[in-house]
């Protein structure tokens, strides 16, 4: 069965891609995603993505910004778990700094301080090899160094 694809004009696509753009912010390569599912012409998509980055729509810095602020604050991320995420949508390391700028190491710390307590408190009742490999891994699998959870699992000897 044949599906009736409809076709867009450039301007229709930009229109698209301007609304796309507005409504959160959005790095280069998940908008050449979307404009391939528009159009199947790559110079048209350049084009496209041009015009957005002059127009404002399009600003990887400020995605990094903002995508590192907010998977911090309310994923409590670390920074190696945004850092591998901003690579996999293809973002200069130039850029992942700016972003990883923006997060304040003293409240970087104090969250993480945080969030082990917090861990802590679900496990208390036992404080064995088991117990610290499970707060290792939840810290582990959100990115934060591994020298920084180490030296707090560490003091719980």
């Amino acid at each position: 069965i044949l599906m009736n694809k409809k076709y867009f004009s450039i301007d229709e696509i930009q229109k698209k891609l301007e609304y796309y753009c507005s409504y959160q912010e959005r790095c280069h390569s998940e908008v050449f995603n979307k404009i391939m599912t528009l159009t199947t012409n790559i110079g048209d998509a350049n084009n496209i993505i041009t015009k957005l980055i002059d127009d404002g729509y399009l600003n990887e810095t400020r995605f990094c910004k903002e995508y590192s602020i907010g998977k911090f604050k309310h994923k409590n991320w670390g920074k190696n778990r945004i850092i591998s995420e901003l690579k996999k949508r293809k973002i200069s390391n130039r850029n992942i700094e700016m972003g990883l700028d923006e997060i304040d190491e003293d409240i970087y710390i104090e969250r993480f301080n945080e969030l082990f307590d917090k861990q802590l408190e679900r496990h208390a009742s036992k404080n064995d090899m088991y117990t610290k490999k499970k707060i290792f891994d939840y810290f582990a699998y959100r990115g934060w160094e591994k020298d920084l959870i180490f030296k707090k699992i560490n003091k719980l000897s």
